[in-house]
């Protein structure tokens, strides 16, 4: 009896999974039913307004002067144009950037640093106090792992000539797509996010989201919205729903692109996206009771709940990965065709939903894209293998448990020959790689089970699960020690320079 409800149980996750897989066709589907709604420019602006670029930089030593450098090198007339340094860095960030700020002062620039005493809010709190000292009409924010094109001032201002107009976002692209398997992968999921879901979103008349990032906001949109707030982790998801509600029209720029850099180790990479995942949890609690109850169309509610919701996915994900084995032992005696009609075609069409939408991303994206597929397996893999670790995200959210934001670490790594291991930042391991080990070792365990009980047809399933756990696992435990192994090597570099130093001095 006990086995029959683990199995209705299985059965109502695998339905709810399926549901959120299948809203990826959906989003594919108003991709291509909305390409005549693209954004088109009707109007430029008769005088250029004033722009305060805000650059929001905690503990970033690396990439803290590449990224001044070029704000500073933006196209766009110098007497309209002030930019800040925001700057809560308790590190040698902190003299980086003030010498860049002397520095491109005395070129002329109108650049200021702005430094709190106390991390209140952490980047949203930066940008809301730098709110108060900004110049411009309209607000370009960047972190400090992006590298702003210079024209992107000039493509993106003049959609402001429309009064309704809050905000205008570009397309990131990669510096380093290519360094790594994992940033090949990386890039290819964050491309199914802007190529298909923004685009669809935004053509389509649905709600879409500023990424914290690369987009230009006109002032009075959030100032109007109650500015940035510091109750989610996902300021900028915040933000920008409030914005909508209020009536701003948003505008996403698919063809105008700005360059990043993809976390190239894989504890930093999980951070991120379990700052994300909480983060949008946390906004859908705050902002989709508003929303259900406005006067907006039905089809913008919808989307909201899926958009807003989506990160659920992941804990229903960890809770069919341990239900699979019980499901197996009460469906032992259940026969092939029975299995065929049952969770196999769910599993299947999900599968094939996810890497159909990866597809067309690609396809819409890259004249080389077909020699991407290649990696959609392991993508798909290492979407279960995270589900460890953004469970507790969506849970603590769901639980109302306060954490940090926790910034992703950042080393300048733009080309192959660039070396991450050694530098100051390490991403951080914790007691979530013991469950993925664990879980790694229990589908090898369920792969065994299915083989001596011919279920064959659930094998390659169940290897996409444990290949999935086993690699973020062994990955995130191999690039800890490495990077500790770096460390302490360069730390004795060091110390017996220094030895020698003085050795020769006395």
């Amino acid at each position: 009896m006990l086995l029959y409800l683990f199995l209705a149980i299985y059965f109502i996750i695998l339905i709810t999974v399926f549901i959120y897989a299948s809203h990826r066709y959906y989003m594919v589907y108003l991709y291509y039913k909305h390409q005549k709604d693209k954004p088109v420019l009707k109007n430029k602006l008769s005088n250029l307004p004033r722009i305060t670029i805000q650059l929001p930089i905690y503990n970033e030593m690396y990439v803290t002067r590449r990224l001044i450098a070029a704000s500073c090198d933006v196209d766009y007339p110098r007497e309209l144009l002030d930019i800040q340094i925001l700057d809560d860095s308790t590190d040698e960030t902190k003299a980086i950037a003030l010498d860049c700020v002397k520095e491109f002062s005395e070129r002329g620039f109108d650049i200021s640093y702005i430094s709190r005493d106390e991390r209140v809010g952490f980047k949203g709190g930066a940008l809301q106090n730098g709110l108060k000292y900004a110049k411009g009409e309209f607000v370009a924010v960047f972190d400090a792992d992006f590298v702003p094109q210079r024209d992107i001032l000039q493509k993106t201002v003049h959609f402001f000539a429309d009064k309704s107009v809050g905000m205008v976002q570009t397309r990131w692209t990669y510096l380093n797509r290519g360094y790594s398997f994992i940033t090949r992968i990386q890039a290819i999921m964050l491309d199914g996010h802007f190529v298909i879901e923004h685009t669809a979103r935004n053509w389509s008349g649905r709600f879409f989201n500023f990424n914290g990032t690369a987009g230009v906001w006109r002032k009075e949109a959030i100032t109007s919205a109650g500015g940035w707030q510091n109750d989610t982790l996902t300021e900028d998801l915040d933000l920008s729903y409030r914005s909508q509600l209020k009536g701003w029209k948003f505008i996403f720029l698919k063809d105008e692109l700005t360059p990043s850099e993809i976390p190239v180790e894989i504890n930093g990479f999980k951070s991120q996206q379990h700052r994300w995942a909480k983060g949008s949890i946390q906004t859908a609690k705050k902002i989709l009771p508003a929303i259900l109850k406005s006067d907006l169309p039905l089809k913008v509610k919808v989307e909201a709940f899926f958009h807003l919701t989506n990160n659920i996915s992941y804990l229903l994900m960890l809770a069919l990965s341990v239900l699979i084995y019980p499901s197996m032992v009460a469906r032992i005696n259940i026969g092939w065709f029975k299995m065929l009609v049952t969770d196999v075609p769910f599993l299947l069409f999900a599968t094939v939903g996810i890497s159909f939408f990866y597809i067309c991303s690609q396809r819409e994206a890259y004249t080389d894209w077909k020699s991407r597929i290649i990696y959609l397996p392991m993508l798909m893999s290492l979407g279960i293998g995270l589900s460890v670790n953004n469970s507790k995200a969506v849970l603590g959210a769901i639980f109302n448990k306060k954490t940090e934001f926790k910034r992703t670490p950042k080393y300048s790594i733009e080309e192959k020959k660039d070396r991450w291991l050694g530098k100051k930042y390490r991403g951080e391991i914790n007691f979530l790689v013991f469950i993925e080990l664990l879980l790694g070792v229990y589908f090898t365990f369920n792969i065994y089970f299915a083989f001596v009980n011919k279920i064959y047809i659930s094998i390659p399933f169940l290897m996409m699960f444990q290949m999935g756990y086993f690699y973020v696992a062994f990955l995130s435990i191999f690039q800890v020690v490495l990077s500790g192994l770096a460390s302490n090597r360069l730390a004795r570099h060091f110390i017996s320079k220094r030895k020698t130093e003085n050795a020769v001095a006395a």
